[in-house]
């Protein structure tokens, strides 16, 4: 299955104000529209998506390494709002060009808060992790991530050491196959796609696994602008086969009534993976938003 998987094009970083580094992987023409991809856990920007597809469109992705994640220099107070103070300081450095985000599983949140706060024109959430502390979640939570996020909210800091001692890439890894149907092990387990999962996971936990007890922590607590204040349009793509109970236990349908500019594709036969497995599509109804006017109305 050719689903778009290969090695960075470039790779660089930029020096912050405050001097860390946030480093990134690049994919497709340097003079294309910027699409900022918020990776899913733990995962350095290594692994992009669609790279067939970018030169055809015009788009430039640019996969980030979150703060403590792969290259990017540790955060140490890492929050959705440092998080979006370091990408304007990235988005300032290339230049007079309209934005787009992906948000991919837990890279969600950190996606919608660019949203939030005007550094992106567009937003498509990919198998997104949900606001899982909503209350009319709460009875379709699989009961450890119910704990989860209690514990999360109760003592962000105990939760965030305790899980900093016991994560690792390939404990992760497994996870994700553990949790994953048959479709999306399908494609992790090829030889195509699963050595570069494996390698983004490894450089994720390059510096230890701090940088993702942090991410995890803040995905599962207050996000930095509610879903209803979001303006831009935002895409939210779903396959019926995902089997993960860390994403949204409705494919997202109550997250999509949440925002006012939203489009729900729920798509049966895809699973988690529908970020390679439908690429294209994805980038193409992107573009097509980054070069609109204006957002349009709520979709369903």
């Amino acid at each position: 299955m050719n689903v778009g998987v290969t090695p960075p094009e470039r790779q660089t970083n930029l020096r912050l104000n405050d001097g860390r580094s946030l480093a990134w992987s690049e994919w497709g023409p340097a003079n294309g529209l910027p699409v900022l991809f918020c990776t899913g856990a733990a995962m350095s920007g290594s692994l992009g998506f669609g790279a067939d597809a970018l030169a055809d469109l015009g788009l430039r992705l640019l996969a980030i390494d979150r703060p403590g994640l792969g290259a990017s220099t540790p955060h140490p107070e890492k929050t959705f709002a440092s998080w979006v103070e370091d990408v304007r300081q990235l988005v300032t450095a290339l230049g007079p060009r309209d934005a787009t985000a992906v948000g991919f599983s837990q890279g969600s949140p950190f996606a919608l808060a660019l949203a939030g706060r005007g550094l992106v024109k567009a937003v498509a959430l990919v198998s997104g992790q949900d606001d899982l502390a909503w209350p009319s979640l709460a009875p379709r939570l699989h009961p450890d991530v119910a704990g989860m996020v209690r514990a999360a909210r109760q003592d962000p800091a105990g939760f965030e050491q305790s899980f900093s001692r016991m994560a690792t890439w390939d404990g992760l890894w497994q996870l994700i196959l553990g949790m994953s149907g048959e479709r999306d092990r399908a494609l992790y387990l090829s030889d195509a796609f699963g050595p570069a999962y494996q390698r983004a996971l490894r450089e994720g936990f390059s510096q230890g696994p701090q940088g993702y007890a942090r991410d995890l922590v803040n995905a599962l607590g207050p996000w930095l602008v509610e879903p209803e204040h979001i303006t831009v349009p935002v895409d939210l793509w779903y396959g019926g086969a995902d089997t993960s109970t860390v994403h949204s236990p409705d494919f997202g349908a109550t997250l999509a009534r949440r925002l006012p500019h939203a489009t729900h594709f729920l798509e049966p036969q895809e699973g988690g993976s529908i970020l390679w497995t439908r690429a294209r599509d994805i980038l193409v109804r992107l573009r097509s938003r980054a070069t609109a006017p204006a957002a349009s109305p709520h979709g369903s």
